[in-house]
C-alpha cells in the first residue's frame, strides 16, 4: 500500500469524524487545499464518491461510510502492528474518540480521563458529551457510553459494566411544605420534574406500579433536573450514580424505596466490525478500574 494513499486515508478518517475539511487540516497541520486533495485521491482510487459536498454541509456516502469502516480497521491494525513491532517499548499514542452522557460523564469518566491522560501522555482523548445516541462509524466514534435497560441495535459490540437503577428523591424543603408520598400514586399532588430522554419521560415504574405524573418542568438535562431539586423546585426520578452523594450528605431524600424501579446497565459500546486497538481496550479498563468492583452509589 503507497504511503501516500495511507495518508490520504489518515486524512480521510479525521475529515469523517471533525465534519469538516477545514477543522481536519487545523487539526493534521495541513492546509485545506492538501485535504481536498487527498480525498479526491481516494474517491478517483475508489472510483466512487466518499463524501457529499454542499457550500452548507458535508456527509459520508453509503460507499463512504463502508469505506470508513474499513479505513479505521487497517489504520488501527497498523498501530497495533507498529507497537508489536517495538515490542511494547513505545507509548501507546494516538486519538481515542468517546461519547459519553452528560451527567455520567461529568461525574464519573472525567475524572478516570485525566489519570488515564496522566498515565499515558502520548495518547489524545476527544470527549464528547451527549445523551443523543449517535452513529458510531459516522462520528467516528472509538467507545460510547450508554445507559440503558436494554440496547436497541442488536450489530452493536457492547460490554455491561456497571448496574444502577433511578430513584425518587426531592429536598428537605420541598418536602416541609408538600403532601406526603407514601405510595407511587401519591406522586400525582406534586410538581414532577421529567427527564425528556427517557421513554416516557410522564410514566414513572416504581416496583410493580406505574404512575403518570405532572409537573412545569422538563428537560433533556438530568443535572438540570438535579440542580432544581436540590433548590426545592419539585420531585425527581434520576440515576443513583447521579445522587447518592447528595442523599448521604443530607441534601436530598430518597422517597418511595419500597418501589425499586427496575434497574439499568452502564454499557461500553463499539462500533461493529472492528478489533478494539490497544489504546481503546487500555481506557476501557481503567475506567472500569476507576468505577471499581462495586461503585459507591451502590
Amino acid at each position: 500500500m503507497a504511503t501516500d494513499k495511507l495518508v490520504a486515508m489518515k486524512i480521510f478518517r479525521r475529515v469523517a469524524e471533525v465534519g469538516s475539511f477545514t477543522r481536519a487540516a487545523d487539526d493534521l497541520g495541513v492546509t485545506a487545499a492538501t485535504v481536498s486533495k487527498h480525498i479526491a485521491f481516494l474517491e478517483q482510487d475508489v472510483g466512487t464518491r466518499l463524501i457529499s459536498r454542499t457550500t452548507r454541509r458535508m456527509h459520508l456516502t453509503d460507499a463512504g461510510l463502508a469505506f470508513l469502516r474499513r479505513t479505521q480497521a487497517i489504520l488501527d491494525d497498523l498501530e497495533e502492528a507498529e507497537l508489536e513491532a517495538r515490542g511494547f517499548q513505545a507509548e501507546p499514542k494516538g486519538t481515542i474518540r468517546i461519547n459519553v452522557p452528560m451527567s455520567f460523564g461529568l461525574t464519573h469518566i472525567t475524572e478516570a480521563i485525566d489519570s488515564f491522560l496522566n498515565r499515558y501522555p502520548e495518547i489524545e482523548v476527544d470527549l464528547q458529551l451527549s445523551d443523543q445516541m449517535v452513529d458510531l462509524v459516522e462520528q467516528g466514534v472509538d467507545i460510547a457510553i450508554r445507559v440503558r435497560s436494554a440496547l436497541p441495535d442488536s450489530s452493536m459490540l457492547a460490554k455491561p459494566l456497571r448496574q444502577s437503577r433511578n430513584m425518587v428523591c426531592a429536598s428537605p424543603g420541598y418536602l416541609a411544605n408538600a403532601a406526603e408520598i407514601n405510595r407511587p400514586a401519591d406522586l400525582v399532588q406534586h410538581n414532577c420534574l421529567a427527564f425528556t430522554h427517557h421513554d416516557r419521560p410522564r410514566v414513572w415504574e416504581l416496583g410493580e406500579e406505574q404512575v403518570t405524573v405532572n409537573g412545569n418542568f422538563t428537560t433533556d438535562s438530568s443535572l438540570a433536573i438535579r440542580q432544581s431539586l436540590l433548590r426545592g423546585l419539585g420531585v425527581g426520578f434520576l440515576p443513583r450514580f447521579l445522587v447518592q452523594t447528595d442523599i448521604e450528605n443530607g441534601a436530598l431524600v430518597p422517597l418511595l424505596e419500597e418501589f425499586p424501579p427496575q434497574p439499568y446497565t452502564v454499557f461500553a459500546i463499539f462500533p461493529p466490525g472492528r478489533k478494539q486497538p490497544t489504546k481503546v481496550r487500555l481506557l476501557l479498563e481503567h475506567v472500569d478500574q476507576h468505577l471499581g468492583e462495586k461503585p459507591y452509589w451502590e
